[in-house]
């Protein structure tokens, strides 16, 4: 059985122990925020609905989120959004660093 996204439970529930905080910017999920942006969304770090494996699903901020909408992880990583936030290749969690360096596929 999936979410509505077309996740399987396995790699939901899996994600959901993994990314306390955002993959990318690193805002803490287990603090109650105020902001819409700060909570918990489902990412495909690649976007590709089809690659629904562990190695491709996340969770970030839905700021994190919005800013990266359809771009390449390569070219958000670019963008004035990570650069003012000091988001980058180094900064980014560990599924993010493997997916820069061995993109998952279909």
């Amino acid at each position: 059985m999936a979410n509505q996204w077309g996740i399987p439970r396995e790699t939901e529930e899996f994600v959901l122990k993994r990314d306390l905080c955002c993959v990318y910017c690193g805002v803490d999920f287990s603090i109650n925020h105020q902001s819409r942006k700060t909570r918990p969304s489902w990412e495909h770090i690649v976007n590709d609905i089809r690659i629904n494996s562990i190695d491709n699903i996340a969770l970030c901020c839905t700021s994190c989120n919005a800013s990266k909408g359809a771009k390449t992880l390569t070219d958000w990583l670019k963008s004035n959004y990570c650069l003012s936030k000091n988001i980058n290749q180094n900064t980014v969690a560990e599924v993010v660093k493997n997916a820069i360096i061995n993109p998952p596929h279909y």
